[in-house]
Order: structure tokens, then C-alpha cells, then sequence
């Protein structure tokens, strides 16, 4: 600890001074340690980058900074004049990556084999591509290859799992090599993140909250830690702490569509004026509405007629109008006025929330379907691969399957909490995908 404190974050980005994983580990622990530490960095690196001399040596510092701070464009042309040197070949894989230039990336970390970086750190990267390019077949036969001291670093812990994840292997599992990677290093902020997902999805949200927490301690940030961070706490309500979660974001990454539509959402739902007041007068309402028929003593003729329409509570009443309870069989003026003195002692009446009443959601005839048709209809809405804020959506609408979600209109998903715009472009995207839409689409 010591170390780090009279660690010198500008004069290492400046300086003639040696700069390797070493180093660069440092700057990264100092950063994790005291955020303030950050523009001292950004600082330093766009003092580096207004130079114009810069020898071979000083573009590859400035290469990996660059790469550091998010700017991966820049990151890769200043690494591809550099001196051509193992640290200048990996960050040059590191940056791809970030850029989805997945297959590319598998270049830079072989060249930087050749060029003596480490063997095991390159294929790890190398694993990480072949992953993220959907081949995570071709991901585990690349661990698989390695042995020794790499199979118990966090890192290889953390791929094994993640690849593991994406094979669609035993959760159990998957879970279990994330907390050994945290177990070796608790600031792994990939094992964190995948960890925080597990608990995500098994609706953990406390867990979920701490792992994605600490995983957005660690710099630089994991973006999707601080994308998933910010959904948890609107799901608080907490909408300035899920504001800040998608600006640091857009801090580095101005252009990321999804941290622009959050936050956008975010500071809508953080604007809405909430009346205490009306809100209390809400739920009084919405508990007597809830009052069951039977708590009211009716003529057996009234509870009979009520029973065949289906009415069980005080607002599948207010749902009602006179015509449609004078047109069941055997329900007569008698029975109108009886209905009528008990609503009106709960200061209700009759057709008062007719307006809301609800269309019968349309069915699927099942039998005008194919087999495969009606396959895809009963499969898991969990095989959408949908972002957590949707996901949240579906367990708030009980939808889970997607036979069921297609029951639904595009104005209907809107109406669900946090579910925005982008969320309902999700969904489209996902079921265009399968040839499918929502009603209405």
C-alpha cells in the first residue's frame, strides 16, 4: 500500500520512465483505490497525446493509456506506430476486442506471443475472442491447451466459467469457478460481473446489487456492470445513483446507445412529481375495490346473478354498467337497487371504471399450428436473451413463455415500470429474429 501512495500517475504517463504490466497494474490499483486519481490520468494522457514527438517507445505508452481511458480508436492507430514490441501487440488484441473486431483481435495476441508477451495472458485473449465471436467451442479447447501456474490465476478461472455460461453448461458450475476467480482476486471485475449476472437472473437482487457495486469499483469500470448497476437502482427508485451509472458511461463511451436511452429514462422517471397525498387516496381505493361481493349480504337471487357474470369483487362491479346487469337472466330492479345501496355505502356506483375494462387477450389456436411452430411458442422466454431490465418486465407481467409474450401489445409492455422505448425495441428485435412480433405489430 505503501507503494501505491507515493506511486506518481502523471509522471508515469509522461515520463521516459519504464512502462509494463507492472507499471500499468499500478496505475490501475491507484485508480481503484482513489477515483480522484482518474483526471490526474486523463490529464496526463492528453498531455502525452499533444506531443508531437513521439518515438516508437512513447507511442506504445500512449497506446495502451489510450486504450486505458476508452478511446480504442485512437488506442489502436497510436499502438500500429509504436516499436512493434510484445506490450504494443497485446493491447493492440485488448482494443479489438472492445471494438468487436473479435477475429482481428486473435492476430494482435499471437503476435504478441511471438514477440514475448505472456503466453498465458495472450491466450486467455485469445479465448475471449473466440467467445465473444460465438464460437465458445473453439474457447475451451484454447484453455484446455494451457496448464500450470495460468490455471490458477482469477483470469482463467473467470474465462473458464463465462465460457462454460455460453455453452449453456451447469449453473452450479459456472457460479462456482466465478467465486474461485474472486477468490484469488476480489476486484476481478469480469468474475464479479458474471457472478452479479447469475444472482441477477435468480432474482438475488441484494447480491446481485453488492457484486455489480464492487465490480464498478475496479478501473476502468465494467460497462455492463455499471449498465446492469443502474437498472437495479431504478428498480429502487434510487434515480440519481442509476443516473450516475449510465454518465460515468457515456463519460468514455459518448456514443453508447444504451447508456443514452437509461439515462434518459432514468432522469424521465426521476422528474415525475409524486403526490403523497394522492397515492394514499390511490390504495384506499384500490383496497376497497378488492373487497369481496360475498362480504355484503346479498339476496340469494343477487349473489347468484353475480356469480354466473363472473363478479367477485367491488370493482368487477364498477366495471358493470345497469344495462349489463338488468340484461342477466333472473337479475331485475329489485336486485339493481340492492346492488346500487351497496356500492354507494363504499361511495362507489355502478359503471364508474367501465372505461377500464379489460378486452379478453386474444388466444393462439394452437391446432391451425405447426409442431415446430407451436415449439417455439412453449419455449422458455429465457431463450430471447433478453437485457435485465426486460427480463424484470416479463416476471412484473408473468409472462414466461413466448407464446405468451406475443399475446401482448407494444402500448401494453410500455405501460410496465421501467419499461422504456428502448426496451420494447429490444423485444421487437429479439422476436423479429424468429420470424415473430408482438399483437398489433
Amino acid at each position: 500500500m505503501s507503494q501505491l501512495l507515493d506511486f506518481d500517475v502523471r509522471d508515469t504517463v509522461v515520463s521516459d520512465g519504464s512502462f509494463g504490466p507492472a507499471e500499468i497494474q499500478k496505475i490501475l490499483n491507484v485508480i481503484s483505490d482513489d477515483a480522484t486519481k482518474l483526471s490526474v490520468f486523463r490529464d496526463a494522457v492528453n498531455e502525452l497525446e499533444q506531443r508531437e514527438d513521439h518515438t516508437p517507445a512513447s507511442a506504445a505508452r500512449l497506446g495502451v493509456c489510450q486504450y486505458l481511458i476508452g478511446r480504442y480508436e485512437r488506442a489502436l492507430g497510436t499502438l500500429a506506430s509504436a516499436d512493434g514490441g510484445a506490450l504494443a501487440h497485446f493491447y493492440m488484441g485488448l482494443s479489438k476486442i472492445s471494438l468487436q473486431r473479435f477475429e482481428d483481435s486473435i492476430g494482435s495476441f499471437e503476435s504478441a506471443k511471438r514477440a514475448g508477451y505472456d503466453v498465458g495472458e495472450c491466450d486467455l485473449g485469445i479465448a475471449e475472442a473466440q467467445r465473444n465471436s460465438a464460437d465458445p467451442e473453439a474457447a475451451l479447447r484454447t484453455l484446455d491447451n494451457l496448464s500450470g501456474a495460468i490455471e490458477q490465476t482469477a483470469g482463467y478461472l473467470y474465462q473458464r466459467g463465462a465460457i462454460v455460461a455460453a455453452l449453456g453448461g451447469n449453473p452450479e458450475e459456472v457460479i462456482a469457478l466465478y467465486e474461485r476467480a474472486i477468490e484469488i482476486d476480489d476486484r476481478h471485475s469480469g468474475a464479479l460481473f458474471g457472478l452479479a449476472l447469475e444472482n441477477d437472473r435468480r432474482g438475488n437482487d441484494d447480491l446481485a446489487l453488492e457484486l455489480y457495486q464492487r465490480a464498478t469499483a475496479r478501473f476502468p469500470a465494467h460497462v455492463g456492470s455499471l449498465l446492469n448497476l443502474g437498472l437495479l437502482y431504478e428498480e429502487r427508485e434510487e434515480y440519481d445513483r442509476a443516473q450516475k451509472c449510465y454518465k460515468r458511461i457515456l463519460e468514455s463511451f459518448p456514443s453508447n446507445k444504451r447508456a443514452h436511452m437509461f439515462l434518459l429514462d432514468a432522469q424521465a422517471s426521476g422528474d415525475m412529481f409524486y403526490d403523497e397525498e394522492a397515492q394514499k387516496r390511490r390504495d384506499r381505493l384500490s383496497q376497497v375495490l378488492g373487497v369481496p361481493v360475498s362480504d355484503f349480504e346479498l339476496s340469494v337471487r343477487s349473489r347468484n346473478c353475480l356469480q354466473k357474470m363472473g363478479v367477485k369483487t367491488l370493482g368487477d362491479l364498477t366495471r358493470c354498467t345497469e344495462q349489463e346487469l338488468l340484461s342477466s337472466k333472473n337479475f331485475g330492479e329489485t336486485s339493481l337497487v340492492e346492488i346500487r345501496e351497496m356500492l354507494t355505502s363504499k361511495g362507489l356506483e355502478l359503471g364508474q371504471f367501465a372505461h377500464e375494462k379489460a378486452e379478453p387477450e386474444p388466444s393462439i389456436d394452437y391446432e391451425s399450428l405447426s409442431p415446430d411452430e407451436q415449439a417455439v411458442l412453449e419455449r422458455p422466454i429465457s431463450d430471447l436473451n433478453l437485457s435485465v431490465r426486460a427480463r424484470k418486465c416479463m416476471v412484473r407481467l408473468g409472462i414466461s413463455t413466448i407464446g405468451e409474450l406475443l399475446r401482448k401489445t407494444g402500448d401494453e409492455m410500455l405501460e410496465c415500470k421501467n419499461f422504456g422505448v428502448t426496451s420494447l425495441n429490444e423485444v421487437r428485435e429479439k422476436l423479429t429474429q424468429h420470424g415473430l412480433k408482438l399483437r398489433g405489430d
